[in-house]
């Protein structure tokens, strides 16, 4: 599998202020969000319930997984999805950073971002509270 998930019953605005907060906490910042939803509004004319995706980045696994392997830089950061549901829920689903970077077949960079994933599954745990 690609991803893990969690489903949180927080409105949408709540729910990416919580997944950000949390991911904080774990020393994950967001360089940039993508509202897909708004992308596909204005390009496309499509309406679509609210789905942003989230460029999380921990910089300290960043710098190792760069300094192992130059190229890694194509596979950052993780991304992190929060979709709004129909019955007002929303799902925050993350990227499984090892079926990623399995694609380097460097075991030093899997090593290196086991260490990731295992923030990134804290991360859902606490939401999941």
């Amino acid at each position: 599998m690609y991803y893990f998930d969690v489903k949180l019953n927080d409105p949408f605005d709540n729910a990416v202020k919580r997944v950000t907060e949390a991911l904080q906490q774990q020393k994950f910042g967001i360089l940039n969000e993508i509202n897909v939803d708004a992308v596909l509004k204005n390009k496309l004319e499509i309406n679509i319930p609210r789905y942003r995706i989230l460029h999380a980045c921990n910089p300290a696994f960043a710098h190792r997984l760069i300094s192992l392997d130059p190229a890694v830089g194509v596979l950052l950061p993780c991304n992190v999805l929060v979709r709004e549901e129909a019955d007002s829920t929303t799902t925050v689903v993350f990227m499984d950073p090892v079926a990623v970077f399995g694609l380097t077949q460097n075991q030093e960079v899997i090593r290196i971002i086991e260490e990731a994933k295992t923030l990134l599954m804290h991360v859902r745990d606490h939401l999941a509270k």
